[in-house]
């Protein structure tokens, strides 16, 4: 399988990024089934290590976090086959493509009110708030790129607003690593979260963008997905 954005089917960057994005979707649906189960069966939680006080803060918003989550949880889903050519079907892309800039205002909107009370303090809020308005802005973007039928720099919006959505799941093995080393540092949940955040959404967005600069157009991009469906 090759993803939609190569130049030239079969490329090494194609055999070596569509692993790595798979992966980070993989890692994005097991970190939200795994918060989801949590929710729904808080006795889990119970206990005093580090992980378990980052699951209270989550159960505490119960309401809020599941509204957050499962539109993700959808988003991440669906995501690869928005970038699959075997979805050849104009129509059928259209409407996997506003079905993922719904799930993602949903997304972007419950994420702002989740960060105005964050577990990791104001460097969590900070980092939240940022890449969620970079991510409503290039979802933004390429909703309204697609409107006019500009197929190409919807493409690149869509693909920004993509890798912003990742960054979550590239914080997981950063969170991992903070949790691994927490007995040699001393530092808390509380005072890493933040931190990894930073970590996690800038080297994401940073990659999506260096991508974007290695593949700047794709010509099977419009054959696949047709003009934009007038409405």
């Amino acid at each position: 399988m090759n993803s939609v954005g190569t130049v030239k089917s079969g490329s090494a960057s194609s055999i070596l990024l569509w692993p790595l994005f798979l992966l980070l979707c993989m890692i994005g649906i097991a970190a939200a089934v795994r918060r989801i189960v949590v929710l729904m069966a808080p006795q889990v939680v119970l206990g005093g290590s580090q992980m378990n006080l980052l699951d209270v803060s989550f159960v505490s918003r119960k309401v809020l976090t599941l509204c957050h989550i499962v539109p993700a949880l959808l988003f991440v889903l669906l995501l690869p086959a928005w970038f699959l050519r075997g979805v050849s079907r104009p129509k059928l892309h259209h409407r996997l493509t506003y079905t993922l800039f719904l799930l993602g205002a949903v997304v972007g909107v419950t994420a702002l009110l989740l960060s105005l009370h964050p577990f990791g303090g104001l460097n969590e809020s900070t980092a939240a708030i940022l890449y969620d308005c970079l991510f409503l802005f290039s979802l933004g973007r390429a909703w309204v790129t697609l409107r006019r039928g500009d197929l190409e720099l919807h493409r690149r919006w869509m693909i920004r607003a993509v890798a912003v959505l990742l960054g979550i799941a590239t914080t997981r093995p950063v969170m991992a690593i903070f949790f691994a080393t927490a007995s040699v540092t001393d530092l808390q949940p509380q005072q890493f979260f933040g931190t990894a955040f930073w970590i996690g959404f800038t080297a994401t967005y940073i990659a999506g963008e260096a991508y974007l600069r290695s593949f700047p157009s794709s010509p099977q991009w419009e054959k696949m997905i047709g003009q934009p469906v007038k409405r």
